[in-house]
């Protein structure tokens, strides 16, 4: 009994002898708890790009040869805008053809517009090689559509584009010209404009100011704001500057713009002034979302 009271005894005065002792458990909680730390969120978890489709969806209805040639001719388009918004990102304001089409405007609009053609998600847009709306079988001389409101993000591709239109390579040759050919020689601008009517890529702000190359060159002089949103002078933009760096580096072929065919067919006080089924085969035509008709 007198070694265990000798004990404590001892024990006590050893931590009453340490002046933070005390101290030190006053300010220690009871109990420690600690949670464990959460994981980082991983690639599994999130993936910002995750359903980002560059690629143009294509339909079943377009067969596998079809498919390969507007596959490529879409690709060429793709190539077509990436030079355009290079061009610009290049040279800026400095670019004469900047200046020609766009007028004092800023780039980054037209930047912009190439950019959503290169890169945008896609995944909602459809090319298809089949007539639902029966457009390619009843409009005479149709190459192709964009559906509007029966299907706004999708664009019919008729047989006509496959037969007629002319690969990017050619630029330059045959006697092309970008001011005197129908813009939709080449089938990269082509499907540029019917590019430019898809929401998806056109944000519904896209549409047409100007209807040939000369009234693009004059919008870019009195409204320029409506040039970096016109179609038109989108399309030519592109295909000017694709030239002249490209196709024929430092020379170009942007050529004369084709006479007025009014004046050309202006007909005598005693001459009949009916169209021919020749020239009138010549039109090409598709109907805008608004009912519009736009014909070139």
């Amino acid at each position: 009994m007198k070694f265990t009271l000798v004990t404590l005894t001892a024990a006590l005065s050893v931590v009453s002898a340490s002046p933070l002792a005390g101290r030190k458990d006053a300010a220690t909680p009871a109990k420690l708890t600690t949670e464990p730390a959460k994981p980082a969120p991983t690639g599994a978890a999130y993936d910002w790009s995750e359903g980002w489709k560059a690629s143009f969806p294509i339909h079943v209805s377009c067969n596998a040869t079809l498919k390969r040639q507007l596959s490529d001719a879409l690709g060429e388009a793709v190539e077509l805008a990436q030079h355009a918004r290079n061009h610009l990102l290049r040279f800026g304001d400095k670019s004469e053809f900047k200046k020609k089409y766009f007028g004092n405007g800023s780039t980054a609009e037209s930047v912009g517009w190439f950019d959503r053609i290169t890169a945008a998600d896609k995944s909602a847009m459809l090319f298809r090689c089949d007539d639902p709306d029966r457009n390619c079988a009843t409009q005479n001389n149709w190459a192709g559509h964009w559906r509007g409101k029966n299907a706004s993000e999708e664009t019919v591709i008729c047989r006509r584009s496959f037969e007629v239109r002319r690969p990017l390579n050619s630029v330059c040759n045959l006697g092309y010209t970008v001011a005197g050919s129908p813009l939709n020689t080449i089938w990269a601008v082509d499907l540029l404009h019917r590019l430019l009517h898809v929401p998806t890529i056109s944000e519904k702000v896209v549409d047409h100011y100007a209807d040939d190359y000369t009234s693009v060159l004059e919008l870019a002089k009195k409204d320029p704001s409506k040039s970096a949103i016109d179609s038109n002078a989108l399309q030519y933009f592109a295909i000017d500057v694709y030239a002249y760096d490209i196709a024929a580096p430092g020379v170009g072929c942007t050529g004369e713009p084709a006479k007025d065919a009014k004046k050309e067919k202006e007909p005598k006080a005693t001459t009949s002034a009916a169209p021919t089924p020749t020239q009138s085969a010549k039109k090409e035509c598709h109907t805008h979302a608004d009912g519009v008709e736009h014909c070139v």
